[in-house]
Order: C-alpha cells, then sequence, then structure tokens
C-alpha cells in the first residue's frame, strides 16, 4: 500500500505547477520537499499512519483541482478593491515584493548598504 500510495503523491507533484514569479515561496516546490522528506525510501518508506496520509493526499488534490472555486463559484473574479487576480499574482511576486522592500528602507540605510563592504546583517551582530 506505501507504494500506491507514494505513486499517487508522485503523481500530484508532477501534475502540480511551479510559479517561477514566487521563488522560494511556491507552494508546488514546497510539496515537492515535503513528498520527499516523507518518502525517503521510496515505495519501501513504512507510513505510520496511512489514513492521514490519505486524508493530506485527498486534501491536496481537492486544492490542485480547485474543487471549492468550482463548488462555489464566484460572481466576479475581482476583491472589494477591484483588483484582479492577474493583478495579485504580479504584487505577489518575488521581484515586485522584493522592490517594495527596498522602497521601505530610509535614504541613508540604501546608501550604507550600497558603499559598505560588508552586509548588514553583520552591524547588528
Amino acid at each position: 500500500m506505501a507504494a500506491s500510495r507514494y505513486r499517487r503523491f508522485l503523481r500530484l507533484c508532477e501534475e502540480w505547477p511551479v510559479e517561477e514569479t514566487k521563488r522560494q515561496r511556491d507552494l508546488g516546490a514546497f510539496l515537492r520537499q515535503r513528498v520527499a522528506q516523507a518518502f525517503r525510501e521510496g515505495e519501501n518508506t513504512p507510513i505510520s499512519d496511512p489514513e492521514a496520509c490519505d486524508q493530506m493526499y485527498e486534501s491536496l488534490v481537492r486544492i490542485h483541482t480547485n474543487f471549492y472555486k468550482n463548488k462555489y463559484p464566484r460572481l466576479k473574479d475581482t476583491t472589494f478593491t477591484g483588483v484582479t487576480v492577474e493583478d495579485c499574482r504580479g504584487i505577489l511576486a518575488t521581484d515586485i515584493l522584493k522592490q517594495m522592500e527596498d522602497m521601505k528602507k530610509g535614504t541613508w540605510k540604501r546608501l550604507r548598504e550600497k558603499f559598505s563592504a560588508k552586509k548588514p546583517e553583520e552591524d547588528l551582530k
């Protein structure tokens, strides 16, 4: 039974898309990492709680197939602010978040980081 569970999780990992805009924050990459940790011995991995494993798989399948999005369709694909899904994806991209974080820094701190030979984390030590 562990072999079939392992193959189901592998199939799910293959189908799950990877978003390049969310480097180090992507659910698909995190899922692949967790499956690799959970099934270290591949098909021969002993499963301590098969019911919890099956429940986790079913939950991930529902997320992947947009089960609840299809079950409860929305009238509009915007938020109360009028922002669309595409706009939200763009805002949540790693590059944009990095730019916003840089904008929050004060002028003095940016200049100090630019001309400093050591990293700002070393200043805190």
